[in-house]
Order: structure tokens, then sequence, then C-alpha cells
């Protein structure tokens, strides 16, 4: 199995797993324990974001359209929003040293610019000028034959995931909140990419004939065929991130509705005043006969 081994990528992993397992020593000691499937999520992401770069995708991206599609999927839309899972709150604010941490606190710029790209619109919007942008030929061509754009594009689809993802997943909530609104996000983004899929099924010709076009053929492979075999990818990935979001944020919202009648229910019972003793019951009342008062005098003669 061909491997392409990067020294960048391998660094930047670990450096990734060194500061997870770093926040959830710190959490620990404080007596705060992090789930085993959170942990598995952002340990699950880095891995994917590896296998991506130096795995069989990457080495053969160069020659074959559909090799390249799948190591952008791995990145963008299976790895981000398991990294975005596995920093939840409370790891997310401990997974960077606590010195860089106030310097980007104290930016008020920076957090700003932030708060504005992840609003859900705008995420999609941005979303889709850069996914967009990334595929016309001459960015899509240039950055197969220079290696440090190549690496551009990879972190521009791996941040753009990042902001459509955040504001479904919402890290900084210890919890995630059940909202059907993101049911909605999470489609309007995927059909973003399925219209980019379609037009490499329906297109009709090799859009990127200019570095697919001979190298296809050592595979059996058209170029045309090559790509629509990684528009029929992007396509089917984005039906399942769609079902995957549908089932996922109902469950969650069902949940939440339930935890809020079980709520207002114990508050209901608390608050209803308790009700007054009732009058003890006498045997002359039990049966039937009018009770005679001890106070009432006696009968002469």
């Amino acid at each position: 199995m061909p491997v392409e081994l990067e020294p960048t990528v391998l660094v930047v992993s670990g450096v990734a797993i060194a500061a997870y397992a770093r926040a959830v020593r710190v959490l620990r000691r404080r007596g705060r324990s992090t789930p085993r499937r959170q942990q598995a999520a952002w340990y699950g992401g880095v891995a994917l974001v590896a296998v991506a770069v130096v795995g069989p995708s990457g080495a053969y991206a160069d020659e074959l359209m559909s090799a390249h599609m799948a190591e952008h999927l791995l990145l963008a839309d299976i790895a981000a929003p398991l990294l975005i899972a596995g920093a939840r709150t409370p790891v997310l604010v401990h997974l960077l040293p606590p010195r860089l941490l106030v310097i980007f606190a104290r930016r008020r710029a920076i957090r700003a610019a932030f708060g504005a790209l992840r609003r859900p619109a705008v995420a999609i919007g941005v979303y889709a000028v850069v996914l967009y942008a990334w595929h016309l030929r001459p960015a899509f061509e240039g950055a197969l034959r220079s290696e440090a754009l190549h690496a551009f594009q990879h972190q521009s689809f791996l941040a753009i995931s990042v902001l459509v993802w955040w504001s479904a997943l919402e890290p900084g909530r210890g919890r995630m909140p059940g909202e059907l609104w993101k049911i909605g996000h999470i489609f309007a983004a995927r059909m973003v990419s399925v219209f980019l899929g379609m037009a490499f099924i329906f297109g009709g010709q090799a859009f990127y004939a200019g570095v697919y076009g001979s190298t296809t053929q050592r595979y059996g492979l058209t170029p045309l065929a090559d790509q629509q075999t990684a528009g029929g990818m992007m396509m089917s990935l984005d039906v399942i991130i769609i079902m995957v979001a549908l089932t996922l944020f109902f469950w969650r919202a069902a949940a939440d509705f339930d935890r809020r009648e079980a709520a207002a229910a114990r508050a209901s019972e608390e608050a209803r005043p308790a009700a007054a003793p009732e009058p003890a019951v006498t045997p002359e009342a039990a049966a039937g006969e009018p009770a005679v008062s001890a106070a009432r005098p006696a009968r002469r003669g």
C-alpha cells in the first residue's frame, strides 16, 4: 500500500495528540473526566487527517481525481466534525497553552471575526465560495503542481468545514443542544457540495484533463469516468451526512423536549400548595347518624 511520508503532517498530528492528552490530564487532576467517546472522536479525526494526506489517497492524488477527492472528503467531511466533537468544552479551553489562549482571548478583532464567520448563513456562504473557487481549473490544477498550494488547499477545506460544523455541534457548550434548525443548516451546506458533484457527473467532459488526461489510463479509466467516480463519491457521502444529521439532531431535540417536560412537571409538583387536612370522621357520621354534642344537657324525669 503506497504511503507518502510527510514530516510536517506527522509533526502536526503528534502535536495535536499531545495537546489533547495534556488537556485530558489537566481536567482529570481537577476532578473532571473526559468521556471515552469524546476522546475517540478527537484521536479518530487526527488519524483521518494523517491518513488522508500520507495514505493511499494522497499517494494517488496526482494520478486519479477520485483519489484526490477521497483525500478531500476524509479531511473536510469526516475528520472536521470528529475534531469538533472531540474538542467539546471543557477540553476546548485547555487545548492551547494558557499564555497562547490569553493572547487570543484578548484580541477582540480575532474573536469578532470568528464570531461573524461562524454564523450559519455566513459560514455556508464562505464554504460555497472557497469550495467552488478551488475547483476552478486554474486553482485545482495549480494545487496539484505545487506542494505548498496543495497544502494550503487542504487547510482551506478543513477550515471551511470547521466553520460549517461549529454552529451545529457547538463545541463551546458542555452538552450539544438539540435544535431542529441545524438539520436545515447541514442540509444547505451539503447541497452546495451535491451540486458540484452533479457537475462532475453530468458535465459531459473532463474538467481537469491538463493533469488527469493521461494518468487515468494506466488504471483502466478514462478521465471522464474518473471524474464521474469522484462526483459520485461526493454525492454519496453528502447523502450519508444528511441522513446522519437528520437522525442526530432529531434525537437530540426529542431528548431535550423530554428533559424540559420532566423539569416542568417537577417544578409544577413542587409549586403546588399542600392540601388542607381533612376533618376527622366520627363513628356516628360514618353510620349516617347525627352526632350528639357532649355539651347537650341530659333529660330529666
